[in-house]
């Protein structure tokens, strides 16, 4: 038999806080489990050995954290007792606190994200790792760098950390991209029985809203192709790059950065899509040679002056180079009066919509982007061009006056 009681020591300074601690009973013997909670006399009921919760003022939110948590633990405490007792086999008082101690130290937030990281990052999936990384730095910053054991998660604390977010002004995109990858990060954690699924991300928004896709008329790719950048090498760059994306068929930033200078041969360059391993052949042609023929060739084994050393972290420097030309790329969009934000997946939205304009088939654009069918295509088309429908809008509109 194991008893659990929760117990107040008052400091023997006057006006000071006193802590809390768990008193642990079994066979005959007790023992004693320190806690991070501190108290004043004024909030503890010795005689039902529970805390006061004051009506108002700015300790009750604290007081009120401070009881649930504690419940949470006594919850815990009973639950890896009861596993020892399943086991069959004979445990101490120490076993118990020691499987506790383990528990909360082990199976946090923090760390079971930071394993499950590398574990990602060791089965060759660096870019979903990296979304973990990412949405487990925006949960550390929430938590100021508190850390959370896995089982006190809980619908109320990310219900908070979504009204956080908001205020920093992420879009709800952004916001679904942190909750889902939380969530996918807490059921793993479920799935390993570390936890019981205490439903957190019910109230959340883990949702995709359709967002419209933007496109350079062939007007402005003219005249952000003439644009003389010569003084500024950094926008150059950035044009250039944006340039030779639109040339190769609206190929994504990404497999532009690993493509390798073997790629390139006999006038045609030949490579996988990283997004789905799709082989595209590309016709080499003037307009791509007269830009790379700007830049002197680099030690490493890749094609274009993005990852620029064989030396280097591959996928930082992809990343940092992509951070830097949508940087560049924003000042060229204020030049050019666009009111937007221009990035370098602009260029395949561009390549894409003016195809479309010159009557090119959809099937024929569909193997140009690499889709895998020509319905994700019509799809990716319908989102960027909205004109058939605000022309029929106005219609209606119009016969209204």
């Amino acid at each position: 038999m194991t008893s659990i009681k929760v117990k107040f020591r008052p400091s023997r300074i006057a006006g000071k806080a006193g802590i809390i601690y768990y008193q642990i009973i079994h066979e005959r013997k007790v023992r004693q489990l320190s806690t991070p909670y501190s108290l004043f006399p004024s909030e503890w009921d010795d005689r039902r050995a529970t805390l006061i919760v004051p009506r108002a003022g700015e300790r009750r939110q604290t007081i009120l954290a401070m009881r649930e948590n504690i419940r949470i633990d006594c919850e815990r405490i009973a639950k890896l007792n009861r596993k020892l007792e399943i086991n069959g086999l004979g445990y101490s008082v120490e076993d118990l606190i020691g499987l506790y101690n383990h528990y909360v130290c082990e199976h946090t937030l923090f760390n079971h994200m930071e394993r499950t990281a590398d574990k990602l990052r060791r089965e060759g999936r660096a870019r979903t790792a990296e979304t973990y990384r990412s949405a487990l730095s925006s949960f550390r910053r929430f938590r100021r760098g508190e850390d959370v054991v896995l089982d006190c998660i809980d619908a109320e604390m990310m219900e908070a950390y979504e009204t956080w977010l908001r205020r920093q002004g992420l879009t709800p995109n952004t916001i679904s991209f942190y909750n889902r990858i939380l969530r996918a990060a807490y059921h793993q954690a479920v799935r390993e029985s570390i936890v019981e699924d205490r439903h957190p991300f019910r109230q959340v928004y883990t949702g995709i809203d359709k967002t419209a896709k933007r496109a350079l008329p062939l007007s402005i790719i003219k005249k952000f192709k003439a644009l003389d950048l010569a003084l500024a090498p950094r926008l150059n760059y950035a044009r250039d790059m944006f340039m030779l994306s639109f040339y190769l068929r609206g190929m994504s930033f990404v497999d532009m950065a690993y493509l390798k200078k073997t790629d390139l041969h006999d006038g045609y360059l030949t490579y996988r899509r990283h997004k789905t391993g799709k082989r595209l052949v590309i016709q080499w042609t003037t307009d791509m040679q007269a830009i790379l023929d700007k830049y002197p060739t680099n030690t490493s084994p890749y094609l274009l002056p993005i990852i620029k050393s064989s030396v280097v972290d591959a996928r930082s420097a992809y990343r940092n180079a992509g951070y830097n030309i949508n940087r560049s790329l924003k000042q060229i969009a204020d030049t050019l009066s666009l009111h937007f934000n221009l990035t370098m997946y602009v260029a395949r939205h561009s390549w894409a919509s003016a195809a479309q304009a010159k009557g090119i088939p959809v099937s024929v654009i569909s193997e140009g982007m690499g889709h895998h069918t020509e319905a994700t295509t019509r799809i990716y088309l319908a989102s960027l061009d909205t004109s058939a429908v605000d022309r029929a809008n106005a219609i209606i509109l119009n016969s209204l006056k």
